[in-house]
């Protein structure tokens, strides 16, 4: 089955009312704008990136046992492992990272993040779209109520549009905007708000792929059932046109056109050979499939470097799409309130690091990393002291974020945390502020993005520049 995007207000029947209108309301939206996205063409700052690669290490990552270690620290907080050198005079990384460390001239390193909730589904959203969506922080205060849309949908509807504005239409087999590489991300049994398109409809959520490690490179979200083939689906595309031009409700009209495109684009994937290759890891040689390593997140990252290649502007990568650390499941998140410092040392950290390194080093050599913003971080930290199970529980009171291409300046570190890794010592940094830096980078400024009604909460981070 391939999943379209489609976040909410589907069934095997076909597609709600409700979903209708929410898609016909985001028109408004798209008006506005495509008469802002003059920036990208204008020369102004910003605008050099072409694509983002999002890694969302779901869980949250502790920042002592990665890239804010503190070896002078009592053993109840600084943990069992040691620490390493950086390429970065007086910077050292955990001692799991040595990969990365090589790569510090690459990297900058934010070590003050903070966000507003110790809850993962509230702080994910925050992480994902730069502001809350319901539920209280951790004064007791509600969070904002309204969700935005993914930072993701943002991007890939400004530069869809961008796109058609330019070329009058878009091309044939084109890929869709947004892609997230993983599963839906949820808090036990309850999906997390914030992964999809939100106000500006369920045409800019995500197209969504898998990658099966038992399966190899097969990717199950891009498989047909044995019933349905791409034959079928013409007819059924032709069937929806059809109902949509004897719909006599105007708007709902209007939504199931928008949708219609959004369907078509999921068919032309299916059926074009150009298109389709994108997700061919089998064209991919031995060499460079060992290089990122043989997991479900390696190869993950590997197709977002050919999503990357085929000028998809935002890859997300989910860890997982679980927050817990399950020893059997193969790609457990990183909530690890229990065996922290063996799960670190046995899996997390050896992926994270072969992975990510290998995705930074694959880019630049395919001289694609100055256009290509790359990010890697959770949705919070882990406390600093050690828990009574060898754990680190929720702490969204400092933690740390990777990034490199797209304009940064790599060897740089922004911000000091405190002795313990517990609150900034200074320049506090948030979610929204990554946001907005990434808006920034891709050619969106605040002032246009508040244009169509998503004012930016937060402030870019000059610092990386």
């Amino acid at each position: 089955m391939l999943l379209v995007g489609q976040q909410t207000g589907r069934t095997c029947r076909g597609i709600h009312r409700r979903a209708f209108l929410q898609a016909g309301a985001s028109s408004v939206l798209g008006l506005s704008l495509a008469d802002l996205l003059r920036v990208r063409a204008s020369g102004q700052p910003g605008g050099r990136v072409k694509s983002v690669v999002l890694l969302w290490l779901w869980g949250g990552p502790s920042q002592l046992d990665t890239f804010d270690p503190k070896p002078h620290a009592s053993l109840d907080y600084r943990g069992p492992f040691g620490t390493i050198p950086t390429r970065v005079a007086g910077v050292r990384f955990c001692e799991l990272f040595p990969q990365l460390a090589k790569l510090t001239d690459k990297l900058a390193v934010i070590r003050t993040l903070t966000t507003e909730s110790n809850d993962h589904g509230i702080a994910g959203t925050i992480g994902l779209t730069g502001s809350g969506a319901g539920g209280t922080g951790l004064d007791g205060k509600p969070l904002p109520g309204s969700p935005r849309p993914a930072l993701g949908s943002i991007v890939g509807k400004a530069v869809a549009i961008d796109n058609k504005r330019s070329e009058g239409e878009q091309h044939s087999g084109s890929l869709h905007p947004f892609f997230v590489i993983g599963g839906k991300l949820h808090q036990g049994k309850k999906a997390i708000i914030g992964e999809g398109g939100g106000p500006l409809g369920a045409a800019w959520d995500p197209f969504r792929l898998e990658y099966d490690p038992v399966a190899g490179t097969k990717i199950p979200a891009l498989q047909l059932p044995k019933d349905l083939t791409p034959e079928r689906m013409a007819d059924r595309q032709k069937l929806l046109v059809a109902f949509g031009k004897a719909n006599a409700h105007a708007a709902e009209f209007a939504a199931v056109g928008k949708l219609a495109d959004h369907r078509l684009r999921a068919l032309e994937m299916l059926t074009s050979p150009t298109a389709a290759a994108a997700f061919d890891l089998s064209k991919e040689p031995v060499a460079v499939v060992d290089r990122y390593g043989r997991t479900r997140f390696g190869q993950s990252c590997l197709l977002a470097r050919r999503l990357v290649e085929a000028g998809v502007p935002f890859v997300q990568v989910n860890w997982s799409d679980h927050v817990e650390a399950e020893e059997d499941s193969g790609d457990g998140g990183w909530d690890h309130h229990y065996r922290n410092f063996q799960i670190m040392q046995d899996r997390h950290a050896p992926w994270l690091d072969q992975s990510f390194s290998a995705l930074l080093n694959d880019l630049h050599e395919r001289g694609l990393l100055a256009s290509t913003l790359v990010l890697a971080l959770g949705e919070f930290g882990r406390e600093p002291k050690v828990n009574d199970k060898a754990g680190r529980d929720h702490w969204p009171g400092c933690y740390s974020a990777l990034l490199a291409g797209g304009g940064v300046k790599g060897g740089r570190v922004i911000g000091t945390s405190d002795a313990k890794a517990a609150k900034p010592a200074d320049t506090p940094l948030t979610p929204a502020d990554l946001n907005a830096t990434v808006l920034q980078q891709v050619g969106l400024t605040s002032e246009q993005v508040t244009g169509i009604g998503l004012t930016p909460t937060g402030r870019v981070i000059e610092e990386l520049f």
